[in-house]
């Protein structure tokens, strides 16, 4: 009987998830949840039963939930916006990251 203690490594848990999971997540409707999907908007996995949903997608998703409700928008409006958003944080963080080589 060997005294090592056995190293156990438990599998890396996956960054997608199935269809009704993601709406639950979300809390967006299906029906709206199917206009993104067909806009392309979202960049999904797929089995061979079902779409897999990346888990950085529900952040992207409440937003656009938000803009479209606060502002009267229709989807295609809020993905725009959403879209823009996130460009212009990468350009500030891009700013910020240039400013710190001229340290």
């Amino acid at each position: 009987m060997s005294l090592l203690r056995k190293n156990i490594t438990l599998p890396t848990p996956s960054g997608y998830m199935v269809w009704e999971e993601f709406v639950a997540s979300t809390g967006i409707d299906p029906d709206r949840l199917r206009e993104l999907l067909a806009l392309g908007w979202l960049d999904i996995g797929q089995t061979s039963e079902q779409p897999l949903f990346r888990d950085v997608d529900i952040y992207r998703v409440r937003k656009l939930e938000r803009i479209c409700c606060d502002f009267e928008l229709p989807v295609l409006g809020g993905t725009i916006i959403v879209d823009l958003l996130e460009r212009v944080d990468q350009l500030e963080r891009r700013v910020r990251d240039l400013r710190g080589l001229d340290d």
